[in-house]
């Protein structure tokens, strides 16, 4: 059963909006301030740009590959499936971890507004709050995207009414001295606050759902990152004017707090309300995302199938969601988060540091199939950096969190090699690339015809009779120079074998036909084509001539050739192909690509993803 594609990028938009403003505005510039003073807002504003190899690279990624997975199929399509394996596992337990912790925000924002509350409540809320996404995300992706939209468009709402009404009342001497601290303080709490943006690329594991994703992810991804490091930037600014040092470091909400100032107890229940709203949408968003992640690993065969199954009723992923709802509620009563999210985010950030290789990979393979519609800027120069960039980070999380990563890759590793090499088959870009230097013999067009399938999919490319043929259609690969008299021969022998048909009587009737008019039509194309005796006969054998193929003394050889014949009865669907080739030709950069291709695959999906117009099943 397909997941529906229910998520404009309006729900896109707020998936990704809503997944970045959490503790990281309401909760962390408490934490930090102390360490950098007004340079606070430096340091969101670096934050902000250390994230833009991650984005553009997911981006990429994502309109290329609009999967469910995100960045565990990214990467297991790249670098393999041990990797891959890895990238699952981590993906799904950081993001999991991480809307556990949001979810705990809410009872603890909402614990100061119910004071004979327990401490225990904080918990039982997040619980409660779990159970209640998990119901909305096994209904439907639609109504969780719905449910999204609402809570993301009041939570800013009350934002920019906080930003609006105190812009104001700021103290300009509250930004005196600047950079108390010193730079390096700017850049070491930098580190700290970038991961707040993180949640961002959550978006990319329910690529699968979205409508035209070629448009909407770019759109909807962008679009949060921009809205909400303006956002970032404005509050953080704003409270900074608004609360002296002492204020600021003796708070850990001070959004609240600097709203209490000029409102009073009103001012403080709105600001509390909004950070609830904000960790639920972080928590929905999460639930939403990282349930998609055991979704792909099962479709792989990494983790039992079960796992993989999509309800009938409601097109979603029953089993996976009620998984990841358990593992974040057993998260939210027996463990020490706030020690989990440390390791949680350098596993993301070791995530992003495979997302900007994963890009340069899938480039450097030269897979025909691989046609994101956005290609980041500055390649490969966004994409080295971020290397540098993330490794420098993971670096900086300490000892602690690399130690039980390594733990937890050395537990994925064992899986892997007990449990999923002998079930998955999946290729990579990686051996692609091996391919080009070494041998084309290595591999076999799996992950070139799986990309093929994704593009369909994507670009809503209905699969006609035209399609059909061509799939099943003959390709010679003719390395030398040679005669039209010589090609017909080859050509008529193949023909004569896949029909019963005398071989002599088909090779005259191609030399009849280019006798009488020739099927050189355009520089480095020829169609020839003849009619034969029977009934529903129709085949395409397709032909590239590297040297190239003379037809017409008065005209350019030619390096791709479409060989047609068909039975009287199929004229009308033969001047239907006839008319598909000629569109197909058209197409930018055909023949230079149609040159290029490396296998018979390759030139076959250089037809099969060509633009032309379709008609059902003509």
């Amino acid at each position: 059963m397909a997941l529906k594609k229910d998520l404009g990028s309006l729900e896109v938009f707020c998936v990704a909006a809503g997944a970045m403003v959490s503790s990281g505005l309401f909760v962390l510039p408490a934490v930090v301030y102390s360490k950098v003073g007004p340079a606070i807002i430096l340091s969101y504003l670096f934050g902000s740009f250390l994230m833009i190899p991650a984005i553009i690279s997911k981006v990429e990624l994502a309109t290329a590959m609009p999967k469910s997975g995100g960045t565990y199929f990214f990467v297991h399509r790249s670098l393999g499936a041990l990797l891959g394996t890895f990238a699952g596992y981590a993906s799904w337990f950081s993001l999991s971890l991480k809307s556990a912790f949001a979810l705990i925000g809410i009872g603890l924002f909402l614990q100061p507004l119910l004071p004979s509350s327990d401490p225990v409540f904080v918990k039982y809320i997040a619980i409660g709050f779990t159970l209640f996404f998990t119901l909305i995300n096994i209904v439907g992706i639609k109504e969780s995207g719905r449910f999204q939209v609402l809570m993301v468009f009041a939570l800013l709402g009350i934002l920019v009414v906080f930003i609006a009404g105190n812009i104001t009342k700021i103290h300009i001497n509250h930004y005196v001295p600047f950079t108390p601290y010193g730079w390096k303080a700017v850049f070491t709490v930098t580190g700290l606050i970038f991961i707040s943006y993180g949640g961002l690329t959550k978006v990319a594991s329910i690529a699968e759902e979205i409508r035209n994703p070629t448009k909407n992810i770019y759109i909807g991804m962008v679009s949060a990152y921009l809205v909400i490091s303006v956002v970032y930037l404005l509050v953080i600014s704003i409270t900074v004017g608004l609360l002296t040092h002492d204020e600021m470091s003796a708070t850990l909400n001070p959004i609240s707090r600097s709203a209490s100032e000029y409102y009073g107890p009103a001012g403080y229940w709105v600001l509390s309300i909004a950070a609830m709203l904000a960790f639920i949408t972080t928590g929905n968003a999460g639930l939403m995302a990282s349930s998609r992640i055991p979704l792909a690993m099962a479709e792989d065969h990494l983790i039992p199938a079960t796992l993989g199954k999509v309800s009938i009723k409601f097109h979603t992923p029953v089993y996976s969601i009620l998984v990841t709802s358990s593992f974040m509620i057993i998260s939210i009563l027996f463990l020490n988060l706030e020690n989990l999210v440390k390791v949680a985010s350098t596993m993301m950030l070791i995530l992003f540091f495979l997302v900007n290789l994963s890009v340069i990979l899938m480039r450097e393979s030269k897979i025909g199939t691989y046609r994101p519609s956005y290609k980041s800027n500055l390649y490969p120069f966004v994409q080295i950096a971020g290397l540098f960039i993330y490794i420098f980070l993971i670096i900086e999380m300490g000892a602690l969190p690399l130690f039980i990563t390594l733990f937890f890759f050395t537990i994925s590793l064992v899986w892997y090699f007990f449990y999923s090499k002998s079930r998955n088959e999946k290729q990579s870009a990686l051996l692609h690339i091996v391919q080009n230097v070494v041998s084309k013999k290595i591999v076999t067009p799996t992950l070139t015809n799986e990309l093929r399938d994704i593009l369909m999919q994507r670009d809503n490319i209905v699969v006609d009779k035209f399609d059909e043929i061509i799939n099943q259609a003959n390709i010679i690969e003719l390395e030398e120079g040679m005669t039209r008299e010589a090609f017909f021969q080859d050509l008529s022998i193949q023909i004569s074998k896949k029909f019963q048909i005398d071989r002599q009587c088909v090779f005259d009737r191609f030399q009849a036909r280019e006798d009488k008019f020739s099927t050189a039509i355009y520089d480095g194309l020829a169609i020839p084509h003849i009619i034969v005796e029977g009934e529903q006969l129709f085949d395409i054998v397709i032909a590239r001539s590297r040297a190239g193929i003379i037809f017409d003394e008065k005209k350019p050889p030619a390096h791709v050739i479409f060989a047609l014949l068909g039975s009287e009865d199929q004229r009308t669907f033969h001047l239907r192909a006839l008319m598909s080739i000629a569109q197909i030709i058209q197409n930018k950069n055909f023949i230079e690509n149609w040159k290029k291709a490396k296998s018979k695959e390759d030139l076959r999906n250089l037809i099969l993803l060509a633009e032309r117009v379709r008609k059902g099943t003509l």
